[in-house]
């Protein structure tokens, strides 16, 4: 009992020596309080919002109503604050608020003309402290966008550039540690074709590249991301809808101080990759940090039998600077299952794939002998038994989540092809959605 005694004792001295202290069940569970420069930044808020709504940009990857970044490169982040009004002359208005952390207060205005808000970012594009700050704004239904680039400098906003858009992209195309924007617009003389602009700094100047045509119109581009050549250069690649079945992919790069379309044929005058289905777009598919291209190859069909127009090989091939290419790898995916398979080059021309229920044949057909060879099969299983299903008649797991499994059986005829458990594992793969992939 002393001992117990003599242990609370300490406890007790140890508690008040560290500064802790007991606290009732009422105040252990009671909501934590807001700071005073909270309650200060709420209030300053509420004192410049009077007669204006929230009015948050509409795509990109900032499309918070209230959005925070360091404009004066000072440590210590501006809260900017977006805004539309029906009865001002320019309805569309970004308040930046500073403060201390204890204290906040109205720093600058930004003032647009426009229906809403389009997109926002905030890059470097000068260098020094700070960030600059890019705004696109939908003007009205019936003309292009506008963009703005903003920065802060002695606590007071000033525009450095203005340019009508179509779609915009902040990149750092010359790699030099500093951003540039790249502006995709209708071209002037042809409107089937939109034309590509760059906008960077040289010695501290804002200055424009010459413009560059891309394959289609700007309302038919479905997809825009930055990837890398194969020879190095990173570029944007632009992906557009061509005929209503087909896309079209241009990719710009900047090469020797001038932005070029490295993609485009002279002879067809449109980009040197023309696929018939949607959902094929390119894609870093053997993460060598490289993005590719992708060639749809028919499968092959026995004598007489018509291969489905939506079963194929994709061939993966990548972009040199100087427009030529090389071939990658193939796969073959199943955009309704969400899966692929990357296939060995030496089979893809004579592959088959026959779907039977929840399962997928593969299998080779030799056009000479006129006859086919099974390779192996592929399950999908979701039922309650599929842990049971996978691994009976010697199959064995590819892949597997909470709900499904994916495992393969191989034939006698895989060995000569060096198909192995091991390959088969590590040629699955799920298909990953881009959730950014460019609606911009």
């Amino acid at each position: 009992m002393n001992r117990i005694r003599i242990f609370a004792a300490l406890l007790a001295v140890i508690l008040l020596l560290t500064g802790c202290s007991f606290r009732t069940v009422s105040e252990l569970y009671s909501l934590p309080k807001r700071s005073k420069g909270y309650n200060n930044l709420q209030s300053v808020i509420q004192g410049t919002m009077n007669g204006w709504e929230y009015d948050a940009p509409q795509s990109g990857e900032n499309q918070q109503t209230m959005q925070t970044a360091d404009l004066d490169g000072d440590g210590n982040n501006e809260y900017l604050l977006f805004a539309k009004s029906n009865s001002a002359e320019k309805p569309l208005r970004i308040f930046i608020f500073s403060g201390d952390g204890k204290e906040y207060w109205l720093q600058d205005t930004i003032e647009c003309i426009g229906s809403s808000f389009d997109q926002v970012a905030y890059v470097k594009i000068r260098s020094g402290k700070g960030l600059q700050l890019v705004v696109g704004h939908q003007v009205s239904d019936q003309v292009l966008k506008s963009m703005s680039v903003y920065q802060m400098a002695d606590g007071e906003i000033e525009r450095i550039l203005t340019a009508n858009y179509s779609r915009f992209l902040c990149c750092d195309l010359d790699e030099n540690g500093l951003s540039e924007v790249f502006v995709i617009r209708p071209g002037a003389e042809n409107a089937t074709r939109c034309v590509a602009e760059l906008y960077g700094s040289r010695n501290g100047i804002i200055e424009r590249s010459q413009e560059v045509s891309l394959s289609a119109s700007a309302d038919s581009i479905k997809r825009i991301v930055v990837g890398r050549l194969y020879d190095g250069p990173a570029a944007v690649y632009v992906a557009s809808g061509l005929d209503g079945d087909s896309v079209i992919t241009d990719a710009c790069a900047l090469l020797d101080g001038h932005l070029t379309n490295v993609s485009l044929s002279a002879e067809s005058g449109t980009s040197v990759q023309t696929i018939r289905n949607y959902y094929v777009y390119a894609d870093d598919v053997d993460s060598d940090g490289v993005l590719e291209l992708p060639r749809l190859v028919s499968l092959a069909a026995p004598s007489g039998a018509q291969s489905d127009e939506d079963q194929y090989v994709i061939q993966w091939y990548a972009l040199n600077s100087d427009g030529s290419t090389v071939d990658k790898l193939y796969t073959y995916h199943n955009f309704v299952g969400g899966w692929y398979l990357q296939i060995d080059a030496g089979i893809a021309g004579d592959l088959t794939v026959s779907q039977r229920g929840n399962s997928y044949e593969f299998g080779l057909w030799d056009a000479q002998n006129q006859r086919g060879q099974k390779l192996m099969t592929l399950y999908v299983l979701t039922g309650q038994r599929r842990e049971e299903q996978a691994v009976e008649d010697n199959r064995f797991i590819v892949y597997k989540n909470d709900s499904t499994i994916y495992a393969v059986k191989l034939e006698v005829a895989s060995a000569g092809y060096g198909m192995t458990q091991e390959s088969l594992i590590d040629s699955f793969h799920l298909i990953v959605n881009d959730w950014n992939s460019g609606m911009m």
